[in-house]
């Protein structure tokens, strides 16, 4: 294990910001971590996987942590379902990509979705209707305190939308080492009616799609509408969409008809922030290297040399002209490293 010093982080954010670690240290077996966290001479470390889902505005100056845990295996089956292991810093689609290689089903609608697999729970990621907490079964995490490894059962994680136990009472408390998630063998649960994929396999001629089928259309439609972070720096959604109280919804739908929304239940309403900026009038828009992608409103970028500062002002102005016009207020669904 070796410490390095004045580190570029732009290699290691999908944002593509520039920002240096004072210090830096790959974190390649929880040996590695168990050592790393005992290096008193760092008394403050900042842990950093896939890096998909942040953005920094500053340069860091404790010990920076790069989970580069690697491997994945299966540790029970039967006739109908696999579990398998997933190591912290196995590549989200590629693991993806592993699962439906062996015919595996469960998490097809989340092919795509930038990122390592050890921050899944964290903010319990999902798409085109189907969330992590649907396969998961536990996961394992080093105690930050006294470098234990202590495992989580997914009532334990307390899983809502883009939300979990790691994001609240247990932040900056564990890193998670692996994630076991339960996949289907046979008789697999297709979920085609969110978003565009029916759509998109009927253009295919697909009348009976497999999970194969289910993503490839997600990947084609996400390349449609996300912009690729090798191309242009993004973290993907950088909002979440907002929920809201039936009162709330019947006045917002009553000034805003053809708003599009998704019933939760009789009194929670999930509005589409994508649709609520873009009527700010910020879908393509562009100030200086820091901009909303042309396809998705949902989608901050950096078109080159944009540093996190700019981009969270930028956010900051969507969240205010959103809250003005609509009475709505968005979050952010990145995490901001201020």
């Amino acid at each position: 294990m070796r410490i390095n010093k004045n580190v570029s982080l732009k290699p290691y954010n999908t944002f593509g910001i520039e920002a240096k670690a004072n210090f830096f240290c790959e974190i390649n077996s929880t040996e590695d971590l168990k050592q790393a966290l005992r290096l008193k001479e760092y008394p403050e470390k900042f842990v950093l996987s896939g890096g998909s889902n942040m953005l920094i505005t500053k340069d860091i100056e404790a010990l920076v942590l790069h989970i580069n845990l690697k491997g994945i295996e299966i540790v029970a089956e039967n006739q109908d379902y696999v579990v398998i292991k997933i190591m912290a810093g196995e590549n989200w689609h590629q693991m993806v990509l592993w699962t439906l290689a062996r015919n595996y089903g469960g998490l097809e609608n989340m092919s795509l979705i930038p990122g390592n697999t050890g921050t899944a729970p964290i903010q319990n990621i999902g798409a085109y209707g189907v969330e992590l907490k649907d396969t998961f079964v536990g996961c394992e995490a080093m105690n930050i305190s006294n470098q234990n490894i202590e495992k989580f059962s997914k009532e334990d994680c307390n899983f809502g939308y883009r939300d979990s136990y790691f994001k609240n009472e247990g932040k900056g408390k564990y890193i998670i080492t692996s994630v076991n998630l339960q996949l289907t063998k046979r008789d697999h649960i297709k979920s085609t009616s969110y978003g565009a994929i029916e759509t998109e396999l009927q253009d295919r001629g697909i009348g009976e799609p497999t999970i194969q089928d289910i993503s490839r259309a997600v990947i084609a439609i996400r390349q449609q509408k996300l912009p690729d972070p090798n191309e242009i720096g993004n973290s993907g959604s950088f909002f979440k969409n907002p929920m809201v109280s039936r009162s709330a919804f019947d006045t917002f739908i009553s000034d805003h008809p053809n708003a599009p929304f998704y019933k939760i239940s009789d009194d929670a309403y999930k509005i589409p922030a994508g649709w609520l900026i873009e009527q700010c009038g910020y879908k393509g828009k562009r100030y200086g290297d820091a901009g909303v992608h042309k396809n998705q409103a949902l989608v901050l970028v950096n078109y080159g040399n944009a540093t996190g500062q700019e981009i969270l002002a930028l956010a900051n102005n969507i969240i205010n002209s959103v809250s003005d016009k609509f009475g709505i207020h968005i979050t952010p669904e990145v995490n901001i490293i201020r």
